[in-house]
């Protein structure tokens, strides 16, 4: 038996603080363990002895005839470290912890760092294994295919409600709590190997090792095993602790999605988009483009679910004319055949319609779902004469789908009908809302991209970044790495004639204060100088305003066609290194038009950055203007990313802006931060 088995399948199991009460918790333990009696031994303990259960019930875990292999623990948070340490001292090797509100968990993590022992919780809401009928928490669970593993128990037992509702029942059920010991990342590895379990439901509220969780995630993508993810607030402290426009400016989200998009795994808004998604995965086949044909018998239904589908990235598009044709033979003078279709009472005068015409459609390979909206389903309701005719529909579009492997979801304006159960028997999902039907369509198709590829964390620091080393010591880093910079000089600190700078390079030129992070917003930079006067003055003028420091003068970029684009980096507390890319100059953060991927990515990876910003048309050309280089930029976006992959000592990079022309891409400002030690804890 592994580690983890004894979470999964025990052959022993004893419940501390085990009672008759209905309203504890450990009534509600000790009622799932008895029920699988049959499964393994049980044994109940209650301070006081007597019975639970009609069961004897003993005084403590010494007076246990056995060592059980699994102890569940439903005492007063003061009784809890006391009844570990007991456990732990017979030799128990797994330990389920109900109990909340410890004022000391972490010397309960101590006691069990020291043994043999692994910890489930505290202050979680138990497990459930429907192989092996291991019940130990609080609620009842119907046996299916969906795995939750739940930071939050209340919600875990939400979306197993809301799943029995749709017809899903749960393979296993983990409430982590608050993974003293065993954490998410090794329950969601274990499931890879879960035969009973074919879809994963994840809700986490931080991520600890985002690496250790990449990889279990990988895992149950091998496996074949979709995983659906919901959070909430990720990597807060990132966010505030940045001090870059690009760190004020990414969220947790951000570097979320990219961690999904990395191994697969799909992140979800809501438990109901997560149960909806996992209903069509449950039953459909992949869904392998964005194409929807809409089939409904309203107008106003058919151009509703049309709008929506539109909003959620799907495409409505209209059918080719053979195609049109073969469905105008089939239905009314006046229904509609473009895309969506409307049936025009075409199910009223022969109810196999519904059926007839997604098929149409599956022979003619225009689309990569079909979406049936609007009454079908309550014929056999309003109608009971017809109930056998609809039935043998809905065995019809179930048969459709698995034979033609075509998606097709229902959306019906009936609930709970003897239709519905047959198109659920059928393997056909349905939806009470047309919007959770389509987004269920958008999400389930996100699982045929292909991952990113991947790449473990940044080794060992082997420089050290000088703290405050300003804009020419960024550069001179950077350039090194691959990013290409204007020529420029430095001016030393109380230099009494910056003139000399002008020898080397061709007016105009850029003045700039080298040692500030966000020169603009400071008066630390003066653009258009042309000669050696100008260039005087305006240093005299900078150096009585900010001080004497150090200052760069640059030469100025005067190529036409230019976009100004933000090309940066950070290291995230749980996922490591990321890349951004996105529009720039000094309206940024106002226009909030960022690509973030984990670091380092590949040239591929960095091109479809740069294509999934809004501002995209801006560097194809537009309205006439020349195209920009997007290699050149997309070879600045590798280089920043594999730099901070590759130096630990490295907590973020910004380059603001980047302008990139038809000729190539120069940086013309960077910022290079080293990341946080207990010597320099200032830096994020």
């Amino acid at each position: 038996m592994t580690t983890l088995d004894v979470f999964r399948a025990p052959e022993s199991v004893a419940v501390v603080g085990a009672t008759d009460h209905p309203a504890k918790w450990g009534h509600w333990l000790a009622r799932g363990a008895v029920a699988g009696a049959h499964r393994r031994r049980v044994h109940l303990v209650n301070t006081r002895g007597g019975q639970v259960l009609g069961r004897p019930a003993l005084p403590g875990l010494d007076a246990l005839p056995e060592v059980p292999d699994l102890v569940a623990f439903a005492v007063p948070a003061s009784a809890l470290a006391d009844g570990v340490s007991r456990a732990v001292a017979l030799g128990v090797p797994g330990l389920l912890a109900i109990t909340a509100g410890i004022e000391d968990e972490a010397a309960i993590g101590d006691v069990i760092a020291a043994s043999g022992t692994r910890l489930l919780g505290p202050n979680c809401l138990g497990l459930y294994d429907a192989s092996s009928e291991l019940e130990l928490a609080w609620g009842r669970f119907m046996p299916g295919s969906l795995a939750i593993v739940s930071q939050s128990g209340q919600l875990g037992l939400e979306m197993a409600g809301m799943a029995a509702s749709a017809g899903i029942g749960v393979s296993r059920f983990v409430s982590v709590g608050s993974q003293l010991d065993v954490c998410a990342a090794e329950l969601l590895a274990d499931l890879a190997h879960h035969e009973a379990t074919r879809i994963v439901a994840v809700y986490l509220e931080s991520f600890g090792d985002g690496e250790r969780l990449l990889d279990a995630l990988d895992l149950l993508r091998e496996a074949g095993k979709p995983v659906l993810l919901l959070t909430v607030g990720a990597s807060r402290a990132a966010q505030q602790a940045a001090r870059s426009h690009t760190g004020s400016m990414t969220s947790g989200i951000d570097v979320v999605d990219a961690a999904c998009r990395a191994v697969g795994a799909v992140r979800v808004d809501t438990p109901a988009q997560l149960v909806d998604t996992a209903q069509l995965l449950s039953r459909c086949p992949p869904v392998r483009g964005r194409r929807v044909a809409i089939v409904a018998d309203s107008g106003g239904q058919g151009a509703v679910a049309a709008d929506t589908a539109s909003r959620l990235g799907l495409t409505v598009a209209e059918f080719p004319p053979a195609v049109q044709e073969r469905l105008a033979d089939r239905l009314p003078p006046h229904a509609a055949v473009a895309n969506p279709v409307d049936l025009a009472g075409a199910g009223e005068d022969d109810i196999s319609t519904y059926a007839s015409t997604p098929a149409a459609l599956a022979d003619s390979s225009v689309t990569d779902a079909v979406v049936l909206s609007g009454y079908f389903g309550s014929y056999g309701r309003d109608i009971p004469e017809h109930q056998a005719a609809e039935s043998e529909v809905a065995r019809a579009i179930g048969s459709l789908a698995a034979e033609r492997a075509l998606p097709v979801v229902v959306h019906s304006m009936a609930e709970h009908t003897e239709t519905l159960r047959e198109l659920h028997a059928s393997g056909v999902p349905t939806f009470a809302d047309v919007e959770a039907a389509l987004r269920a369509v958008a999400t389930a198709h996100r699982f045929t991209q292909a991952p990113r590829p991947r790449v473990g964390r940044a080794p060992a620091r082997e420089h050290q970044v000088p703290p405050g080393g300003g804009y020419l010591a960024a550069r001179r880093l950077l350039a090194d790495a691959g990013v290409p910079f204007p020529p420029a000089v430095g001016i030393a600190p109380g230099a009494p004639d910056p003139g000399g700078a002008m020898r080397s390079l061709s007016a105009p030129v850029v003045l700039k204060a080298d040692w500030l992070e966000h020169k603009t917003e400071h008066g630390g930079v003066e653009t258009g100088l042309g000669d050696t006067a100008a260039l005087g003055a305006a240093y005299d003028a900078m150096v009585a305003r900010l001080g004497s420091h150090g200052y760069v003068v640059e030469e100025m970029d005067r190529r036409t066609d230019v976009v100004e684009v933000i090309v940066a980096a950070r290291r995230d507390p749980s996922f490591g290194p990321v890349v951004v890319v996105g529009a720039g100059g000094v309206q940024a953060e106002l226009t909030q038009d960022l690509a973030l991927e984990l670091a380092p990515c590949s040239h591929g990876t960095a091109s479809e950055m740069i294509r999934r910003l809004r501002s995209w048309p801006l560097l194809a050309g537009w309205r006439g203007r020349r195209p920009v280089d997007v290699d050149a930029l997309a070879a600045v976006v590798v280089a920043v990313s594999e730099l901070i992959a590759d130096r630990g000592d490295i907590g973020e990079i910004e380059l603001n802006p980047v302008r990139v022309s038809p000729e190539g891409a120069l940086a013309v400002d960077a910022l290079v931060i080293a990341t946080a030690t207990p010597d320099n804890p200032s830096t994020p």
